[in-house]
């Protein structure tokens, strides 16, 4: 019989970091939240410091925990536009953005715009 690994607290606040981040977006989405909370936000509610979480995150993942953050949302967007019919600005409400906002988001990450991602993955 083996014994377990032994996780560390650097492994249990990123785990959790993560499994929080993949709750919260699902509650957006599912219209349970209605705001996008910020990182000291999440610390708080992970009962830890955002100086904590973030030099954590950027320990064990090697990004700060707005990138992880950021891909995150930038990945429901992408399987919005292409698994829904919803208008970018339906999506962009979704996610809270205000819809030109999200746009440029949008383009800063994927160097697309929305529209053009949707019409470069259209089948």
């Amino acid at each position: 019989m083996s014994v377990p690994e032994k996780i560390t607290r650097n492994e249990e606040i990123t785990t959790a970091y993560f499994a929080f981040l993949d709750q919260h977006l699902a509650d957006l989405l599912a219209e349970k939240d209605i705001e996008m909370l910020e990182i000291n936000q999440i610390a708080d509610r992970l009962f830890i410091s955002p100086k904590h979480l973030s030099n954590t995150i950027k320990l064990t993942r090697g990004h700060h925990p707005c990138y992880f953050y950021d891909q995150k949302i930038l990945d429901e967007a992408r399987k919005l536009m292409l698994e829904t019919t919803l208008s970018i600005a339906e999506i962009a409400r979704k996610l809270t953005y205000n819809p030109s906002n999200f746009s440029k988001f949008f383009k800063k990450y994927s160097g697309l715009t929305p529209g053009q991602f949707r019409s470069h993955h259209k089948i």
